[in-house]
């Protein structure tokens, strides 16, 4: 079952998809959603399934078993060459090795995958994910690298939310929204700098991530306030919830890794 509306960010209109299941075969060659997209707002969360399928379509840059690589590969030949996407994404897709390295080599060289936003914890129904938004625009074919810079939005660290007592709004997204500059994209400007390290907006070049181990686009660099800042912890409640969605992530890795 899919599920798509429209969504506007800053004046930029996606198309917002929620895969819940896909039902793609082996030999399938054609996208499940029919037509390719020229915009595309996606969101790679869904029902965990018990068995693997690995998808072995001669359009994917790898093959693997993994849905969230899967996905982000799916929705990059959905698109038109003027195409754009904005896929939410766990935090392995930023950081796993193998297909994930490949995949995201690809990215940085074939489109130009210039945002990516770190959402914050107990924003979603399921317990214990950690969620970015990566936003790529497609390029038609050119042996030059088509990413000159990824820019980052930290809304992870030292940010709490929860469903219930304070769930995630788009008020707490205006900040972004402003540095994101959907006008002109072009024309962005860092609030990290070393006279203000607490920033949360800052780009890093292409090379320099290459460069890093397996390719990694998992990057933090505010300080932990938690870890050093012990007269302003957040509400108990808060804290009890965030252990909680830990644990959960731990446990659902030791079982991925009983299931390999």
């Amino acid at each position: 079952m899919t599920l798509f509306r429209t969504l506007e960010i800053g004046g930029s209109h996606f198309i917002y998809f929620r895969w819940h299941h896909c039902n793609t075969s082996k030999q399938s060659r054609e996208p499940p959603f029919g037509k390719k997209s020229s915009m595309s707002f996606t969101n790679a969360e869904g029902e965990q399934e018990t068995n693997d399928l690995t998808y072995n379509r001669q359009d994917f840059w790898a093959t693997t078993s993994n849905k969230q690589l899967n996905f982000v590969q799916h929705i990059r030949t959905m698109l038109k060459t003027t195409g754009r996407a904005a896929v939410v994404v766990p935090d392995n897709v930023l950081f796993e090795g193998g297909a994930g390295e490949t995949i995201r080599r690809k990215l940085l060289q074939t489109t130009d995958l210039h945002t990516i936003l770190r959402l914050p914890t107990g924003i979603f129904y399921a317990q214990g994910v950690k969620a970015n938004v990566i936003f790529f625009d497609n390029r038609s074919a050119n042996p030059d690298p088509q990413t000159s810079k990824v820019w980052y939005y930290d809304y992870r660290t030292n940010v709490h939310h929860t469903l219930k007592q304070k769930p995630l709004t788009y008020a707490h997204l205006e900040d972004f929204v402003s540095c994101y500059n959907p006008g002109n994209r072009h024309e962005r400007h860092p609030t990290w700098s070393e006279e203000s390290p607490e920033g949360r907006w800052r780009a890093f070049g292409r090379e320099e991530l290459l460069a890093r181990d397996k390719a990694s686009l998992d990057l933090f660099w505010l300080r932990d306030a938690s870890m050093t800042d012990l007269e302003n912890l957040p509400e108990p409640e808060l804290l009890a919830g965030e252990i909680m969605e830990h644990l959960r992530s731990a446990l659902q890795s030791f079982e991925s890794v009983g299931e390999q």
